[in-house]
């Protein structure tokens, strides 16, 4: 590929329903009959089940198939073949990379490739940075500690792959990063919102240097909702003088969606090589029309090693029912995803995801971008107590700011929050995915 020749794929992208849907069902079938002949794990589950490939048939017999959970992922790997366990589908000798996921949620779960496992990451993500305007004239530092959590690994090869130069941040601390992006004039970068913000500060505070005056064009984001979120992008945006893109993907999974240059104010799934399902959370009855949330049940067609065939993500998202106006027809996620159902929790008696704490406190001018939320109980009484910074110069109108808080909070939540305002820089800063609710009732 050379000069600005599309990577995009117009016959997929673009492609209707009916026939989209029919593709989708022969990738399913093919990937669960690959599953049931070559992973013990998945054969035992749909046995259990009285489940046999030949069983689907229609696109909506695709639900009867057993969900996976990451709980069972964990159960069966440090066991033979070792360290995956019985869903590794291929020889030992045929897996070429190594992946876990965060631990931020508990014990990681291990996921092997093998070089076309590989190669459909870097695949993935390539559609995902075409859409969002990388393009071979681009120079792309990446400010990521590269390790086995596989984070922007597959973003760096996907750069490479449609023709940008690529610089990677590896060992470098957050100053000596903001100064290669100066010295080499890089035009886009990735990272999760919580280290774009936090690069930010650092070229403010340490170095006198305003970030919105350097190179940065474009900057894709991923690990945290925040992207999606209304007052973190614009925050993100004004310190850099760039656009922001979402993405989410997740390791045991692959890079299921993207926003595209139009920015529909949602992500769109990658349907030719993932199926999307949301299951209403309380019935488990998928959700096929717009308008109403629930939890992702996804399928990753393409990968082969360790399948991913109905893996529950506990991402709660929800269609969106208008189409993007750039032209693709996958569908949307609408405002991105908006938690995970194990985060999004009932406090006196009103549901809470923190991504709508988020929304409010980076919407407010004056505050600065970190915060934490911890929720305990009192004898029978939920309380909240919501820790946030008040930015230098911001401490004469805290009266003010403190009133909008208040309100913000009330008609965002249905919550009423024991609020403390600490001083710029006093609160934990985070250079990957951040951990800012805390929910410490006994049980919980």
């Amino acid at each position: 590929m050379t000069g600005d020749q599309p990577y995009w794929n117009p016959f997929l992208e673009t492609m209707d329903r009916e026939r989209l849907e029919a593709l989708q069902l022969r990738k399913f079938r093919r990937i669960l009959d690959w599953a049931y002949e070559h992973s013990a794990f998945h054969r035992t589950l749909y046995d259990r089940a009285g489940l046999r490939p030949s069983d689907i048939r229609t696109f909506e017999d695709i639900s009867r198939v057993p969900k996976v959970e990451k709980s069972m992922m964990r159960g069966i790997q440090r066991k033979d073949p070792f360290p995956y366990g019985d869903a590794l589908c291929v020889p030992l000798e045929e897996v070429v990379e190594f992946r876990q996921t965060s631990g931020t949620m508990g014990q990681p779960v291990y996921q092997p490739d093998t070089w076309q496992d590989w190669e459909w990451w870097a695949e993935c993500w390539s559609f995902i940075l075409w859409a969002q305007g990388y393009r071979p004239r681009d120079r792309v530092f990446i400010p990521f500690g590269y390790n086995v959590f596989v984070a922007f690994w597959a973003g760096h090869y996907a750069a490479e792959k449609i023709g940008c130069e690529v610089v990677p941040g590896g060992v470098l601390d957050t100053k000596a990063r903001v100064l290669k992006i100066q010295e080499l004039k890089a035009t886009a970068m990735m990272g999760t919102p919580t280290y774009i913000l936090g690069m930010a500060e650092t070229a403010r505070r340490r170095l006198g240097l305003d970030p919105s005056s350097l190179s940065i064009e474009k900057i894709t984001c991923a690990g945290e909702p925040g992207a999606s979120i209304p007052g973190t992008k614009h925050r993100m945006e004004s310190a850099w003088g760039a656009r922001v893109y979402d993405h989410a993907g997740a390791t045991e999974i692959g890079a299921w969606s993207y926003e595209c240059e139009a920015r529909p104010g949602g992500l769109h799934v990658n349907e030719a090589l993932f199926l999307v399902e949301i299951e209403d959370v309380e019935t488990g009855r998928i959700i096929r029309e717009p308008g109403r949330r629930g939890k992702m049940v996804i399928t990753a067609f393409d990968r082969m090693a360790q399948p991913c065939v109905r893996f529950d993500s506990k991402d709660i998202i929800e269609w969106d029912p208008a189409p993007c106006p750039c032209g693709r027809t996958y569908r949307l996620i609408k405002g991105g995803v908006v938690g995970r159902a194990d985060d999004i929790t009932k406090v006196k008696g009103v549901l809470l995801a923190p991504s709508a704490i988020e929304e409010v406190v980076r919407g407010i001018e004056g505050l600065g971008d970190e915060y934490e939320v911890e929720v305990k109980k009192r004898e029978d009484t939920d309380e909240i107590t919501l820790r946030v910074e008040l930015l230098p110069g911001s401490e004469d109108r805290r009266p003010e700011i403190e009133a909008h808080l208040v309100d913000r909070l009330r008609l965002k939540t249905n919550l009423r929050y024991d609020l403390e305002f600490h001083p710029y820089g006093s609160l934990p800063r985070y250079e990957v995915k951040a951990r800012r609710f805390r929910d410490l009732r006994k049980g919980h």
